[in-house]
């Protein structure tokens, strides 16, 4: 049987780089392959290949048999390939409707008047195969994180697509929107379409996937059906090694309190009470919109505070801005890095520096020298992978992007780091040298506090969870003896 798509022999090249050596890959009709590999594997090049959006140096690719060639993203959206990638394409001036239909807006009758009632009727059709309810006349810029993400797939799915290619599709989703998106998967599948389902979240590979292909270093490494691995099987192929243990925990005695929090309070946050000691990787649990990020930026002075008190090594503080939060010694690696984490357009170097530039002066201006020698060292502790300090971050993969913010949150010799989803987007590998870098942390005797959406990942490496629901704390359980039902059971505590 003839596959829907084959692509043989896929080389990339880029400046000192191979990105895809000679990479295999074919898809059924009405088949979900899931497309495996550690950041910087050659996932997102082979599929930006697939769409157009980079013309391959060598290989073939063909659909249904045919040659197909693949100059541009036109060229492919022709085809009826759709890719919903990782970092958002949407622009976020224009309405829900407009992204959804952006290039294909239906026009009244043959004027070249856009007919903005049968845009915003063909863009809510095209949510609600979603189950989403989402005002096609709000500007995209204004919604959530998770909101935007079900945009761009309403957007690919509006464009009657026969091969969809999702690249980190659940990263900002909600349980809910995650079953309603397997839900139209699921669907689509029916309809003969192939899917190309990235991602690192193993359990989904399992849930979702008919077939699984693994990638390392840019070349082809297996594939087969995914009744014929299992998880750890899986990894070992992923990371040509086995993981002993996938949530590593640093076994250490609690040391004294370094962050007191006392009924800290918001229009988003209840009277929370919470303390920290050094030493100690403190997990903070909740539902999406539970208030554990608008925590965290009100002690990272982000947000502003109505009522409540905030002390460091015994001592009351009230930052008023990240800026002040940073002179005091405390860090917050953001949820969304490429938005609030890093300027993306700069280099490794320029953003480890960020945060800490009055360090790198020699009398009012910045020694490179002084930059550099940090820069380097912490690349190389961190083992950023890119050839020199001067690569701009935009070029690097999720994983290497989170390194440089942690890099730039060491190089301030901060006292508490708040890591928010620390390990979103990022591969199996890379993650256990994220737990293991966060063990050596509280080694060291920062105060570590991380949230997390993923329960086993806060199980596996932190001494304590609290729980958060709808702005308060509901409940604080020890690492040892916490278990999913308890976390949940605290994290519905205030819903009826």
């Amino acid at each position: 049987m003839e596959p829907l798509l084959a692509m043989q022999g896929i080389i990339k090249r880029y400046p000192g780089v191979l990105a895809l050596s000679g990479v295999d890959f074919t898809l059924q009709a009405g088949e979900v392959n899931c497309l495996v590999g550690e950041n910087g594997a050659g996932k997102s090049t082979l599929i930006k290949v697939l769409s157009g959006a980079i013309v391959r140096d060598a290989g073939s690719i063909r659909i249904e048999g045919n040659e197909a060639h693949l100059d541009s993203p036109a060229d492919a959206q022709r085809l009826g390939i759709g890719v919903i990638y990782q970092d958002f394409k949407l622009v976020p001036a224009l309405t829900v409707a407009e992204n959804i239909l952006l290039g294909t807006e239906p026009v009244v009758g043959r004027s070249p008047f856009i007919d903005r009632k049968g845009m915003d009727e063909k863009a809510s059709a095209a949510l609600g195969l979603l189950g989403e309810e989402i005002d096609t006349r709000s500007p995209v810029g204004h919604l959530s994180v998770a909101k935007q993400q079900m945009v761009e797939i309403a957007k690919a799915l509006s464009r009657n697509v026969r091969i969809l290619a999702m690249d980190e599709p659940t990263a900002p989703l909600t349980e809910r929107e995650t079953a309603n998106l397997f839900k139209v998967i699921r669907s689509l599948k029916d309809r003969g379409v192939g899917i190309i389902y990235i991602s690192h979240r193993l359990e989904e590979i399992f849930e979702v996937g008919d077939r699984v292909t693994v990638l390392r270093d840019g070349a082809f490494v297996h594939a087969c059906g995914i009744n014929e691995i299992d998880r750890r099987g899986l990894i070992r192929k992923m990371v040509g090694r086995e993981l002993e243990n996938e949530y590593p925990r640093a076994v250490l005695a609690r040391g004294t309190e370094i962050l007191r929090i006392e009924n800290l309070s918001s229009d988003r946050v209840s009277n929370v009470n919470l303390t920290l000691y050094r030493g100690e990787v403190l997990g903070l649990a909740g539902l999406v919109g539970a208030g554990r990020s608008e925590l965290a930026r009100l002690v990272f002075g982000a947000d502003r505070r109505t009522g409540g008190r905030i002390f460091l090594d015994g001592k009351e503080i009230a930052p008023e801005s990240p800026h002040e939060a940073i002179r005091e010694g405390i860090g917050l690696l953001t949820e969304d890095r490429n938005r609030y984490g890093l300027i993306m357009q700069m280099s490794i170097r320029e953003n480890i520096s960020l945060s800490s530039l009055r360090a790198m002066l020699t009398g009012p201006f910045i020694d490179r020298r002084k930059e550099e020698t940090a820069a380097r060292q912490l690349s190389d502790d961190l083992r950023i992978k890119a050839p020199d300090t001067g690569v701009i971050v935009e070029n690097l993969s999720g994983g290497n992007r989170q390194k440089v913010v942690l890099a730039r949150w060491l190089n301030t010799k901060a006292r508490v780091l708040i890591f928010d989803e620390p390990t979103a987007g990022i591969d199996v590998g890379v993650k256990y040298e994220i737990y293991t870098l966060i063990n050596r942390l509280a080694r060291e005797g920062i105060g570590v506090i991380v949230i997390s959406s993923d329960l086993p990942e806060l199980l596996g490496i932190c001494h304590r969870v609290a729980v958060m629901c709808e702005g308060e704390l509901t409940g604080i359980v020890e690492g040892t003896e916490a278990t999913q039902e308890t976390v949940m059971t605290y994290a519905h505590k205030n819903r009826r």
